[in-house]
């Protein structure tokens, strides 16, 4: 299993004091104090609509978890893929939330899957607030990106060539995710299945874009018996919504901290610059962060979210990844 040496896990000393190193050439700075403009919930909000309109078994688990959550729904975090090439990489979507005040965390690296990704957290004093959805919490976000130097040279031609015509939009790349289109020309379905054959994640970039990868559900701050991710996972089955079994329905970090589940995505119709193919689209998470063992004798009305279980862990969103992969959705990788 891949590992990192820059994974984040609270659980030794205070939590809350706990920050990361520096971090390559990310940039990692927040540019704003605590007082959240008003544009980011607009944002977030704006992410949401196309991504529930596009993926109907994502807003089907969403809505059938609200109905019977007992109360709000927050959201644990976004996510979001990207290349790493031509400006189009993880710094073309952190810097937005940078500037609205979020913190660069830690990074995290896929070998395996020739990935790394960063994690950034909101302010604190917007971490743990009453709300539903966007109108709530705010959500971490994870951001990953394929390091496409490190592909065949093939496959490092095929996408270089989108983002190398279109370089200058980099910088603008959460609009599109929020207009639910490209940064680049549409591609040929050449061009994708010739990605397709080496990196899964490339192909499903270069037919996405930016649009948002998922979202997930924050499932201990649930207020039914669905705040046990187990019981969620069974209701959710009983209801016909099939999950990732890549590496068992359930998730576990090795500290046990942090569990979780993911839906598979569908397949949707996706235009081509010359015809139209069903391709894998985004996916639900489900994530249950444990409280930290520091934090045990504290009753549940003075629970935090920051006496939890923080961060992300490689073996986790390694599997979590195959939820938009062929094997997982039904989708035919196809030969040369």
């Amino acid at each position: 299993m891949a590992s990192s040496s820059q994974i984040f896990r609270a659980g030794a000393g205070d939590p809350v004091a706990l920050r990361s190193k520096a971090r390559s050439s990310i940039v990692c700075s927040s540019s704003t104090s605590v007082t959240m403009p008003p544009i980011a919930r607009k944002f977030l909000r704006s992410l949401v609509t196309p991504y529930l309109k596009k993926n109907v078994t994502a807003s089907s688990a969403l809505e059938l978890v609200r109905s019977n959550s007992g109360g709000a729904v927050k959201f644990d975090h976004f996510a979001f893929r990207t290349f790493g090439v031509d400006g189009f990489g993880i710094d073309s979507i952190a810097q937005l939330f940078l500037d609205l005040g979020y913190e660069c965390r830690d990074e995290l690296r896929f070998p395996a899957k020739t990935l790394r990704a960063f994690w950034y957290a909101p302010p604190l004093d917007f971490l743990d607030i009453e709300g539903d959805g966007v109108d709530g919490a705010l959500p971490r976000i994870f951001i990953s990106e394929l390091l496409v130097n490190q592909l065949s040279s093939e496959s490092q031609e095929v996408i270089k060539t989108y983002t190398g015509r279109a370089r200058a939009l980099s910088k603008h790349a959460p609009l599109t995710s929020v207009l639910d289109c490209l940064p680049w020309e549409n591609p040929s379905v050449a061009d994708y299945e010739r990605l397709a054959r080496e990196s899964e994640y490339a192909a499903w970039t270069l037919a996405n874009g930016y649009a948002l990868n998922h979202l997930t559900i924050s499932v201990h701050r649930l207020n039914s018996e669905l705040k046990d991710i187990n019981k969620l996972n069974e209701f959710l089955q009983s209801n016909g919504i099939k999950l990732n079994k890549d590496g068992g329905i359930l998730k576990v970090s090795p500290d046990r901290g942090l569990l979780q589940s993911s839906t598979v995505a569908d397949l949707v119709p996706c235009t081509f610059s010359d015809g139209e193919i069903e391709t894998p689209a985004s996916y639900i998470e489900f994530a249950q962060r444990l409280v930290l063992p520091a934090f045990q004798n504290l009753g549940p009305d003075q629970l935090k979210e920051w006496h939890r279980r923080d961060g992300f862990e490689v073996g986790n969103a390694d599997k979590i990844f195959e939820s938009t992969s062929s094997l997982q959705t039904g989708a035919l990788k196809q030969s040369a």
